[in-house]
């Protein structure tokens, strides 16, 4: 289970906070599955897989000052197949622009499915 749990945060710290998109391909590989589905929002349309993951965090990264990082509220919390996460984005140490919470399904010991919650602005 522990390795189970860790892959939801390395999800975060280790896959969205690089900045490099050949390292975040090879990461995605040990935690994400081949045919991950993302889904960012639920107006928007699904993101699958891993290369498509990676441009939209290479878009969103050249959005963002070189700085942000995603750092974690809390551990990542399992109960069975499904993780939470809550996070917050921005500089470390200063007042986060963005916060919100990841809800993965885990098959096969890579996350399958990827939910993303973002809070209300202000909240």
């Amino acid at each position: 289970m522990e390795k189970s749990v860790k892959l939801l945060e390395d999800s975060l710290l280790v896959i969205w906070n690089d900045r490099q998109a050949e390292r975040r391909l090879e990461a995605m590989q040990e935690v994400y599955a081949a045919d991950i589905v993302f889904y960012e929002s639920n107006e928007g349309p699904a993101i699958i897989g891993h290369q498509d993951i990676n441009d939209l965090i290479a878009k969103l990264q050249e959005q963002w000052p070189a700085e942000f990082r995603f750092e974690l509220n809390r551990p990542s919390l399992a109960n069975h197949q499904v993780q939470h996460i809550s996070w917050t984005l921005g500089i470390p140490g200063q007042t986060p622009v963005a916060s919100g919470m990841d809800i993965a399904v885990i098959e096969d010991g890579k996350i399958k499915s990827l939910h993303l919650f973002l809070d209300p602005a202000g909240k």
